[in-house]
């Protein structure tokens, strides 16, 4: 078990609805499930970290995102 799901639930639960959109359905869309099975895989005890799963210029704009909310490890 690790803390990346409760990291992952507060930058979740922090970010901006368009942003948090935005992540859920680029990931949803590269692992060809849905934005609620994202979340769900985000949020699971054995999850990684987040950007582990966001890929393409998302993947940046997450990181950065992150840091500014002060999420980034």
């Amino acid at each position: 078990m690790t803390d990346n799901n409760i990291i992952n639930k507060k930058f979740l639960d922090s970010a901006s609805n368009e942003t948090r959109n935005m992540i859920l359905d680029t990931i949803a869309n590269h692992y060809g499930i849905s934005r609620e099975d994202a979340y769900e895989e985000l949020i699971d005890d054995e999850a990684e970290h987040l950007l582990d799963y966001v890929t393409g210029n998302e993947r940046a704009e997450t990181s950065v995102i992150m840091q500014k909310l002060g999420f980034y490890m």
